[in-house]
């Protein structure tokens, strides 16, 4: 999350410059403070006007302030970072920065700093694949620095190859996971998001509103907290969140059977998705059709996943989501009892910003050990690393012992 976090982006001269307008607008909107330093290249390709007025602050392009000013920008801009973005990197800047040369204010201001750094660099194929450029990067992964990998597409110089720089989304993830302490490095997290679809037929299917927002932030979450992380998710129109082990499935019974291959090594499992609890006894080979009608659908149960992780003995936390029309609390805790979870997560679909396909929440996490806190309406993110918290405080009181 990036909440009141200082950034400072740095640009530099490639045609990807343009690209650092919507990157600026997408971290203001996300929370960051963000202040710019661009290159005398940089210029070439995007104003300093466009990035004061996206950025809603000061854009530094001087390494010396003008007369009657006392302002030593490489340093108060090194104090003010919680990390640094350099977007595009171009061969010349990570050549620079390898080389321990310090001859402009963005240079001279990265050589003053102790921060987290994030470089994403974005030329040319033939550039990017140099030998010197690829012992450049290494070198500053050794020193420290983060260094993304390029996209890979179509190019400005009409070729196609590595070079591009990585996608916003990617960018605004591999910075969050930058800036998040690895508070469950060591952990295996297994997490189970969106829905499951149960065939009627090859064209039709029984299904819920699940969109997998929670649990796909959830995964998120544990990724860029240290943890090692399978997400198990049925149909969603999401796309895979980085650094995340993904199994796709359909049914629910795919979801049974990629779940018990999975669990055993987990330490914490969140069971967030919403899963069918029946299924069409049998499923017609062709297509109903409607002359013939559809009188009656015989429906069989579906295997209670969470339910069966919590008869058996397994080491780590398992965490459950109730959503209710009606007797949200209650419900839950019968829930939460019944089938043996250290914690549950109840949401309700009464509440407006809460519920399926929203990107907030409103939540209450109870634990087998009576506890229970309600949470506010905040992102489905800010929740999934409140959840995260609390299953982390479980893990200290219940240490290795075995679940009964």
């Amino acid at each position: 999350m990036l909440v009141n976090t200082n950034i400072v982006l740095g640009i530099t001269g490639g045609i990807a410059a343009y690209k650092a307008a919507e990157l600026t607008r997408t971290l203001v909107k996300a929370g960051a403070q963000v202040r710019v330093i661009m290159t005398k290249s940089a210029m070439e390709f995007i104003t300093p006007l466009t990035m004061q007025t996206l950025s809603q602050g000061p854009v530094y392009t001087d390494m010396f302030a003008p007369a009657g000013e006392f302002d030593m920008a490489h340093i108060s801009l090194a104090d003010f970072a919680d990390a640094f973005l350099i977007a595009p990197a171009t061969g010349n800047i990570i050549g620079k920065l390898a080389s321990g040369i310090a001859d402009d204010l963005l240079t001279t201001t990265l050589m003053a700093q102790n921060k987290p750094v994030l470089i994403c660099p974005a030329m040319n194929d033939k550039m990017l694949a140099n030998p010197v450029v690829q012992d450049n990067i290494k070198k500053l992964r050794q020193y420290g620095y983060e260094v993304m990998e390029s996209g890979i597409g179509e190019l400005a110089c009409k070729t196609s190859g590595s070079g591009r720089l990585p996608d916003i989304p990617v960018i605004i993830d591999a910075l969050e996971s930058l800036l998040t302490p690895k508070d469950y490095a060591g952990e295996e997290v297994l997490v189970t998001a969106g829905p499951t679809q149960e065939p009627l037929d090859p064209v039709r299917y029984i299904t819920n509103l699940s969109s997998g927002k929670m649990g796909y932030a959830l995964a998120t979450a544990a990724c860029h907290r240290g943890a090692r992380v399978t997400l198990i998710s049925g149909p969603c129109a999401l796309p895979a969140p980085p650094g995340v082990k993904m199994i796709g499935v359909r049914t629910a019974l795919e979801m049974h059977e990629a779940v018990m291959k999975n669990f055993t090594k987990a330490t914490v499992i969140i069971k967030a998705a919403a899963v069918a609890d029946y299924r069409p006894e049998s499923v017609s080979e062709e297509k109903i059709k409607k002359s013939k009608g559809l009188a009656a659908v015989r429906l069989v149960p579906n295997p209670d996943i969470i339910a069966e992780l919590g008869s058996k003995k397994t080491a780590g936390i398992l965490v459950g989501f109730a959503m209710e029309t009606r007797e949200l609390l209650a419900n839950a805790r019968l829930k939460l009892a019944r089938k043996k979870m250290d914690m549950i997560v109840a949401n309700s679909l009464r509440e407006e910003g809460a519920g399926f396909g929203t990107d907030t929440n409103i939540v209450t996490i109870i634990d087998s050990n009576g506890k229970e806190i309600r949470l506010d309406k905040m992102t489905k993110s800010q929740v999934a690393h409140r959840i995260l918290d609390h299953v982390k405080t479980l893990k200290k009181k219940k240490g290795p012992a075995k679940r009964k």
